[in-house]
């Protein structure tokens, strides 16, 4: 019999305790379970237990409890319970898609009974269906013989419970008739579920876009009636013909957390015509074409034959820096360094002072001068020196030269932490002929170099955008890093940030706070400006909007708080690749002067990339204030996408030519609302790369 094939199968990979006999010991099963799981597992050591052995022996015991739980919420139709016990526990741990002593998974059940919702979670926690269902006739057999088997099953127990005398055995035959009733009732409505079911309908929808110039992205949706049976599967299929014949490819997907699929390999400059089906228990059900009916495989380089922008540049760069450091091997700025008997002397001497002054290095108080302090975090900790203070060390006291353009530089030596003593040997000079600038950033090296002997690490992180300063003269240049891990460092040690600023004297006045009062009452806001500028853009097309404003001595631009590496940007679409015929639409708006598409237009209603971009140019003017009748000024960078990776692509809103960037003194008629701010360009330029 089929169902005897199916327990010998069973048996043979690994025998599994019965389940619970009822529903009541399930509910029972399951919370005993829930509380082992939360309690006793998860707090396993080498010391609680006599051996590995045992260990793992109790492993599998809650492994096998945790399945015979989760057939029985399936079998109980309790959706939260199977929720609960998927979200906590992994598909191992569950033994997800391990049959049990009836040939059945928990999505088998799941289906038979058409409950949708159940059925649903476990397929995107990875579910399957039996592979032993080879046909509707042997599901249809199988079921028959489980029903037949409980029917009989049934039909003894109660023979015994009628014809034996009240005893504990007899008890015990009605607890058996009981969970047996029950189950046999489970088994009919899984058949008469299977025999009502139809095939599905056809996807409600199919989309075709093009993905790159040698792959598509298709994108469906479940059907609308799946006629009694939930769908498990999808099959997509490609052609370079309408009517599919030849077949040139097919895919089936069975995870359907996301119902798309990236058809790739394809050949460029050929049109492809794709349909997707729907599957359930009773089989494959119609196709539905796709809209459009055809796509071709393209990119928007293939317009020109432009090369990437970036292509070959960081191989050129590393090219250049290991050129520049072959020629100033035996330069005449590292003479200085040879010959420094005194000065090495006196840094013994100074480095035996340090071993009894273990914290002389940091400076408490500032005086007047170019300060530098790094700023690492864990979660809601910071480091600190022993003496409860942000390590803090001098760089000039006597500082009076442009600092912009000192602290700008300092940003890009950020890029290269781990070559600060080879900039240092580049830049010293002799004091005869040292400019102020060169001193300054001579001093700014031998500070970094200080910071990182003092920590013992060489990454100090990101520098904060702006320095802080304060009417006492003093300069503060911040540099923040995230730690992942449990890190130690030297002369340092962590406490809770709140601590560190309830704890701290202020020795200024509220009206009047140093630089390093400033900085310990914005320390959660440097935090979160740090976590944001690391975060990345899902994929996707965006489009940007670019607004700039210049003062005496920089540029700045305008970017969002909440992502302050990018510009203000909206969403167009999911998919990022731009096709050569969307590139040549663009060109051609571009060529006759175009307003940017603002409003509906019957003519170009066909064309999905501008119906995406009336959309988000609506959206983007509503996030930046400007009114919607001032677009019509606007336009859009046609001069090429900016890609970033392979999966994230801007096109460019600009303001007309004199208002792209404000003038010193310029009034700008539409201030952006709360949540934007402005970066220097340069150090929104490196947020970028990073």
């Amino acid at each position: 019999k089929m169902t005897q094939q199916m327990r010998d199968l069973q048996l043979a990979q690994a025998r599994k305790p019965p389940g619970p006999s009822s529903p009541n010991a399930a509910k029972r099963l399951y919370r005993n379970l829930s509380g082992k799981f939360r309690v006793n597992y998860t707090s396993f050591d080498e010391g609680s237990l006599v051996g590995r052995g045992e260990k793992e022996k109790l492993r599998k015991s809650y492994l096998f409890q945790s399945n015979a739980a989760l057939f029985e919420a399936v079998e109980l139709q309790d959706f939260d319970r199977v929720q609960e016990m998927l979200k906590h526990y992994s598909p191992e741990e569950l033994d997800l898609n391990t049959p049990n002593s009836e040939g059945l998974l928990p999505l088998d059940i799941a289906i038979m009974t058409n409950n949708a919702p159940i059925a649903r979670a476990l397929l995107q926690a990875g579910a399957k269906e039996s592979p032993h269902f080879v046909s509707l006739e042997s599901r249809s057999l199988h079921l028959s013989t489980l029903v037949r088997e409980a029917e009989q099953r049934v039909n003894e127990l109660m023979a015994q419970v009628v014809n034996e005398a009240p005893n504990a055995d007899c008890s015990e035959k009605e607890k058996q008739l009981k969970a047996w009733e029950w189950r046999f009732r489970l088994y009919k409505r899984m058949k008469a579920g299977f025999e009502h079911a139809r095939v599905p309908d056809a996807p409600s929808s199919v989309h075709l876009s093009v993905a790159s110039s040698t792959s598509l992205q298709v994108t469906f949706w479940e059907p609308l009636s799946v006629n009694s049976a939930v769908v498990t599967k999808y099959k997509v299929e490609w052609s370079c013909s309408p009517t599919f014949s030849p077949l040139l490819g097919e895919a089936v997907i069975d995870k359907l957390k996301d119902l798309h699929f990236t058809i790739q390999g394809l050949v460029s400059g050929t049109a492809y015509h794709v349909r997707v089906s729907a599957y359930n228990m009773k089989g494959w059900g119609p196709p539905q074409a796709s809209t459009p009916p055809f796509a071709i495989p393209s990119n928007w380089r293939e317009y020109d034959g432009r090369a990437p922008r970036r292509r070959g540049q960081a191989e050129a760069l590393d090219h250049l820096l290991g050129q520049v450091k072959t020629v100033h091997q035996h330069c005449i700025c590292h003479e200085p360094c040879k010959n420094q008997p005194q000065s090495r002397k006196h840094s013994v001497s100074k480095s035996l002072k340090h071993l009894f002054h273990p914290g002389s290095k940091f400076l408490k108080t500032l005086k007047r001068g170019l300060y530098l302090t790094a700023i690492f975090y864990k979660d809601d900790n910071i480091l600190v020196t022993h003496e409860d203070q942000i390590p803090v060390v001098e760089i000039d006291d006597t500082y009076s030269c442009l600092l912009m353009q000192d602290f700008l530089w300092l940003t890009k030596v950020s890029c290269m932490w781990d070559e600060i003593l080879w900039l240092r040997q580049c830049v010293t000079v002799s004091q005869s002929s040292c400019s102020c600038i060169l001193q300054t950033r001579f001093k700014m090296l031998l500070a970094i170099s200080q910071m990182q002997g003092l920590l013992g690490i060489q990454d100090l992180g990101q520098v904060f955008f702006e320095p802080i300063k304060d009417k006492q003269g003093n300069i503060l240049i911040v540099t923040l890093k995230e730690v992942k891990t449990n890190q130690t460092f030297e002369s340092v040690r962590w406490v809770p940030i709140c601590k560190l600023q309830s704890g701290r004297k202020s020795v200024s006045s509220p009206e009047e706070p140093t630089a390093l009062d400033t900085l310990l009452i914005s320390l959660q806001d440097k935090l979160a400006y740090h976590q944001r500028s690391s975060h990345a853009l899902s994929p996707g097309l965006y489009l940007g909007y670019l607004k700039l404003c210049s003062a005496v001595d920089q540029i700045r631009v305008l970017v969002p708080e909440q992502l302050p590496n990018i510009l203000c940007h909206v969403k167009i679409r999911s998919n990022p690749n731009i096709s050569r015929e969307e590139w040549e639409w663009l060109q051609k708006m571009a060529s006759v002067e175009e307003p940017v598409p603002t409003e509906p237009e019957t003519d170009r209603s066909q064309n999905p990339l501008f119906q995406e971009l009336q959309v988000a140019i609506k959206e983007l003017m509503t996030l930046v204030n400007i009114p919607l009748q001032e677009a019509k000024d606007f336009r859009l960078y046609s001069q090429e996408v900016l890609d970033f990776g392979d999966q994230v692509s801007f096109l460019l809103l600009l303001p007309p030519s004199d208002d792209v960037c404000t003038a010193p003194g310029q009034n700008n008629p539409y201030t952006p609302r709360s949540g934007f701010l402005t970066l220097p360009l340069q150090i929104f330029e490196l947020g970028e790369e990073r």
